[in-house]
């Protein structure tokens, strides 16, 4: 399964949410690191090491498949040709 499926394929419930948060942690740090006031340096560096968390939270969620529904998508394809064409 290459990456494009995987990413059109369906994500179990649990990364769903956590797919949420990280663009929620992405959304709100990315926000503190492009503050236009004068913020401690400690918290810009924190900021900028959270939008990087939260975008590798969101991308390995929403590349997560859940093989239940995947395999059920695919019970019938053991008697299609190998380009799956009728």
């Amino acid at each position: 399964m290459n990456v494009v499926a995987r990413a059109k394929a369906p994500t179990p419930k649990f990364f769903r949410v956590l797919r949420s948060v990280g663009l929620a942690l992405l959304a709100i740090s990315g926000t503190i690191v492009a503050a236009p006031v004068a913020l401690p340096a400690i918290v810009v560096n924190a900021a900028g090491y959270l939008v990087v968390a939260g975008g590798v939270i969101s991308a390995i969620s929403q590349i997560t498949v859940d093989d239940t529904a995947t395999t059920a998508l695919h019970v019938n394809d053991e008697n299609l040709a190998r380009n799956g064409i009728e």
